[in-house]
């Protein structure tokens, strides 16, 4: 009887295989068949919705500080995306002006740096047969320093929280305040201004190829 279990099992295992290495090789077909354009086509629509996203956090961000600010104090208590920082506001409105004005900043320059890649996608300036060209080099180096400035505000607005906190006033985590990540978007803004240095020397040796042709 465990003979004959055992052989079921094989039998099933082998199968198995058999019909997992069909599908590896039909699938290892459709992704060869995706064609650049149609990446990029993908990449647009992802870029479009995460640009959405961003202008509705730096909208929402904005509004939520103008309207805490100026027509009702009450509003701290959940400000945008449920984060209480009605602490915050009794103990200063200045430091919470300054608080939401660097998530604020932190938040247009991501809605700019997703816009830029919308329209060079959407404007199909992206050529790649000969992707060394001023405007794609002028691209990664906006790019550059756009993640430097968010590296630099969301920094700013983590030590700023820190202080606070030292202060004995009760702040959310600044992850909910979308203050994290300062380290990634430095290391970003480096890697993206080398490649900008790198796209530079390549134009310059396609222009020089092209006097010499």
């Amino acid at each position: 009887m465990i003979l004959i279990n055992l052989s079921f099992i094989e039998k099933y295992l082998l199968l198995f295989n058999k019909y997992l290495f069909i599908f590896a090789l039909s699938l290892k077909k459709t992704i060869m068949k995706i064609t650049t354009k149609q990446i990029l086509k993908i990449l647009l629509v992802l870029s479009w919705i995460i640009f959405v996203g961003v202008c509705v956090e730096a909208g929402g961000c904005i509004f939520s500080a103008f309207y805490t600010l100026v027509i009702n104090p009450v509003n701290a208590s959940f400000f945008w995306v449920g984060n209480d920082l009605s602490g915050l506001y009794k103990f200063d409105a200045g430091y919470f002006f300054a608080v939401t004005l660097l998530i604020s900043i932190a938040e247009v320059m991501k809605a700019i740096m997703f816009y830029l890649i919308v329209i060079i996608l959407q404007e199909k300036k992206l050529n790649m047969s000969q992707p060394f060209s001023k405007e794609m080099r002028l691209f990664i180096l906006n790019l550059s320093y756009l993640t430097f400035g968010i590296g630099l505000f969301t920094e700013m607005g983590v030590k700023y929280t820190e202080w606070l906190v030292k202060n004995g006033i009760k702040m959310p985590d600044t992850q909910h305040l979308h203050l994290g990540g300062a380290d990634v978007w430095l290391f970003m803004s480096v890697t993206l201004f080398v490649i900008a240095q790198v796209f530079k020397r390549g134009i310059e040796i396609q222009e020089e190829n092209e006097l010499t042709v």
